[in-house]
């Protein structure tokens, strides 16, 4: 048994001829010191080795323990980076809407009621040469009327964004007896051929039925 302890002391102490080859003499004469202790005491020899054993264990469990945990910072690190890239984007939306809505409160309020902008259509029920009735036009939008060159004066009722409400509209009013209606169309106020508008309302009429 004595022989055995010797040997595995000689062993750790003097194992790697090129790392003893490395110490000073005065390395060199401790260590021979040591080991002849360890002759006399293999006792002591063993309790070395043992804790030496438990001391690797120790540094093999932690450093598995320091793997994952890398791992484990790797994947939050990864985590955090997605997060903060859907931050990122977040507030690049939040800013945008931001902007849209600030563009929006600057834009001037548009009353649905003005008419004098765009393509609209009115249904005419009557040209009169004695009858002048412009002074109930102000304060009625659906009434209105125009004469040009001295001629008679035309009379429109109702007023539609729609030229196909202007159309059913027109048809009552030929029900109820007028048989003269039909549909006038103006753009920006402006009284303007129904062919210069058509195009448009016949394109409005297709997507419509799709």
């Amino acid at each position: 048994m004595k022989t055995r302890v010797l040997f595995l002391c000689l062993a750790l102490i003097f194992s790697g001829t090129q790392v003893f080859a490395q110490l000073s003499k005065a390395e060199k004469k401790e260590w021979k010191r040591k080991a002849k202790e360890f002759k006399k005491n293999p006792a002591s020899l063993k309790t070395l080795t043992e804790d030496k054993q438990v001391a690797d264990n120790t540094v093999t469990t932690q450093s598995t323990e320091i793997t994952g945990l890398k791992s484990t910072v790797s994947d939050k690190n990864a985590k955090i980076a997605e997060l903060e890239d859907q931050l990122a984007r977040l507030r690049s939306e939040l800013t945008a809407v931001k902007t849209e809505l600030a563009q929006l409160k600057a834009a001037p309020v548009v009353n649905p009621m003005d008419f004098s902008k765009g393509v609209v259509f009115k249904v005419q029920v009557g040209a009169f040469k004695n009858k002048d009735l412009a002074k109930y036009f102000d304060n009625n939008p659906n009434f209105g009327g125009e004469a040009k060159d001295g001629g008679p004066q035309q009379i429109t009722i109702g007023i539609f964004r729609d030229y196909w409400e202007a159309d059913t509209f027109k048809k009552y009013m030929r029900d109820m007896g007028v048989k003269d209606a039909w549909i006038v169309p103006y753009r920006d106020g402006q009284r303007v051929e129904i062919k210069d508008v058509l195009e448009g309302v016949v394109a409005d009429k297709a997507v419509e039925k799709k």
